[in-house]
């Protein structure tokens, strides 16, 4: 892991603001933030597939220590909880924001807001979860905060489903990218994906939109503290009875480009949302099926990061 002695700031001037808004308003409008390209007119109030429509939804915001060592650090993770989803996940661990669009609108001032109330109270970084049909608002709303004096790392918390274009638009702002990569590009597991989430082509959008996250922001790197100021995260979580595609995953993850990310390998599946009527995904994992993804893990040399062990 690489240490680095200095802040991390975005050093963007006026002009770029306004084209970074402008990129995600032309993407906002008949909406194509997200690979499924619904063009649901959201502006107009007119929801898109991920339940969002034309105001900004927030679930929670505050200080979480939970995340992984180098972002809650001692003062917590800045985590903001956004409602919706482009996915569909039935075993969705946060389906009462993601799935059922818990939380309030409020406007890009207030959002702006919250991130400089969250690095008042001492937060290591912001972390946006689930933000991509947010995007156009989010973006405004970090113009008027980095003119504040937001200075601490933006995090992108994603389920990697993600359009390439739009991550590429995220160049000089993103810090920190943590997507999920959940499924292989293998027949079966584009039909998982599509089972679980409602994505059969979920590998084929995740695998370049994380080459390009990785292109930006590289290894994970930390200050002389340890809090990470850069870099890139990968979230795996195991699921029961398919081990084989975790497998797959983590070959994938090795002989890609951005097999220097860190991986975060975990083990905390449990049966929530619409999984108990779904075998096996109404089971928790078996210490069997997690041995034998560490295992292959840390055969590829995917052993830096976090093994999550089990219960």
């Amino acid at each position: 892991m690489e240490r680095l002695s200095g802040p991390c700031y975005r050093a963007l001037d006026e002009a770029a603001w306004r084209s970074k808004r402008e990129t995600f308003a032309a993407m906002f409008g008949r909406c194509r933030l997200c690979p499924r390209a619904c063009g649901a007119e959201r502006a107009q109030g007119r929801p898109g597939f991920c339940r969002a429509a034309g105001k900004v939804r927030v679930a929670s915001h505050n200080l979480h220590f939970g995340e992984e060592p180098p972002l809650s650090g001692t003062r917590g993770s800045g985590t903001v909880f956004f409602s919706g989803c482009t996915l569909r996940c039935l075993f969705c661990q946060n389906y009462p924001i993601s799935q059922l669009g818990h939380g309030e609108d409020c406007s890009i001032e207030q959002l702006a807001g919250i991130f400089l109330s969250l690095q008042r109270r001492g937060a290591h970084n912001i972390n946006l979860v689930s933000p991509t049909p947010y995007l156009f608002h989010i973006v405004s709303a970090l113009e008027i905060a980095c003119a504040g004096g937001l200075g601490i790392p933006l995090v992108y918390n994603t389920s990697g489903y993600e359009r390439v274009e739009a991550i590429a638009a995220l160049e000089g702002i993103i810090d920190i990218y943590m997507p999920d990569l959940k499924y292989g590009p293998s027949a079966a597991a584009r039909r998982l994906g599509l089972e679980l989430s409602g994505a059969e082509d979920y590998f084929v959008h995740a695998f370049p939109a994380l080459c390009e996250m990785f292109r930006q922001a590289g290894p994970l790197q930390v200050d002389p503290a340890g809090i990470a100021v850069r870099g890139t995260i990968i979230r795996h979580l195991i699921l029961p009875g398919h081990a084989e595609n975790s497998i797959e995953v983590l070959r994938a993850m090795a002989a890609s480009p951005f097999g220097g990310a860190w991986l975060s390998l975990m083990s905390q599946y449990f049966p929530a949302y619409r999984a108990p009527g779904h075998p096996p995904f109404d089971r928790r994992l078996l210490v069997a099926e997690w041995r034998q993804v560490r295992d292959e893990a840390v055969r590829l040399g995917l052993d830096e990061g976090w093994f999550q062990e089990m219960d």
